[in-house]
């Protein structure tokens, strides 16, 4: 018969060697993903928060091989639509470029470095940007952007779509994954979609092969019907094949053909 104290102090010591192995479990995790600690937590909160308030569903899978750099172009419906694109990945960052101003305040500069976001300019064209973007992809990195180069708040299915995907596609030689998101919560507010329930749905497009363009990034013409395809594919994936999407006024800055 035990003591009291004895008792106390197995009970202490099963919950300590819980504990033990639900580190270690984590840190296997860890060792077989691509994430660091920090982003392991993150993106478990993610998944935990979008799978219960946000409600998401996710329909197909990135066909994209571990190690190979890809782009994944979406739609942009809500601020936190990034998170719902996380889901998909097989425990790898995506890359999405993020407003510079938000990379250096001080309460989120770093939750942006940790996901290792892209810092640009708003004003113009960033080509410091634009390089590493196309550097994380030739790395065999994931980079995520989206086509509309804006939030669309409009009843329209798409926005105008923009050269920079294409381009950046182009350049770092790499296949282009296209995606439908519909139910991204937006309440007007960059903080408002993190309280709002939701239903967000997400399809997985299969990978677009561009190689037949490749060494033609600098020519108009292939980047607007580039840019017009990867509309098309979305609004496919939205069920809408029918859909005719449109460029974007000033789609082609020629100083892009030098980055």
């Amino acid at each position: 018969m035990f003591s009291p104290f004895t008792t106390d102090l197995l009970a202490i010591g099963v919950l300590a060697a819980l504990g033990l192995l639900l580190l270690a479990a984590i840190a296997q995790q860890v060792r077989r993903s691509h994430y660091t600690l920090a982003q392991s937590a993150i993106y478990g909160l993610n998944s935990l928060v979008s799978r219960i308030l946000w409600r998401a569903e996710i329909r197909g899978h990135i066909a994209i091989a571990d190690g190979q750099g890809a782009l994944i172009v979406c739609n942009h419906r809500g601020p936190i639509d990034p998170a719902f694109i996380q889901l998909m990945t097989g425990r790898r960052v995506v890359h999405w470029m993020v407003a510079k101003e938000y990379c250096v305040n001080p309460a989120l500069a770093w939750f942006f470095r940790t996901c290792q976001a892209i810092p640009v300019g708003r004003g113009g064209v960033d080509t410091a940007a634009t390089k590493m973007a196309i550097r994380y992809a030739q790395a065999g990195h994931l980079v995520g952007l989206f086509p509309e180069g804006r939030l669309n708040t409009s009843p329209a299915l798409l926005l105008p779509g923009r050269p920079g995907a294409a381009m950046i596609a182009l350049k770092a030689r790499v296949p282009v994954v296209p995606c439908y998101l519909s139910g991204s919560p937006y309440t007007g507010t960059s903080l408002g979609p993190l309280v709002t329930p939701a239903h967000a749905r997400l399809v997985i497009g299969a990978p677009l092969d561009i190689s037949a363009y490749y060494g033609r990034d600098g020519e108009r013409e292939v980047l607007e019907e580039l840019t017009l395809r990867f509309l098309r594919e979305i609004a496919r994936l939205a069920g809408r094949p029918d859909f005719r999407p449109s460029l974007a006024g000033r789609l082609y800055k020629p100083e892009l053909a030098d980055v």
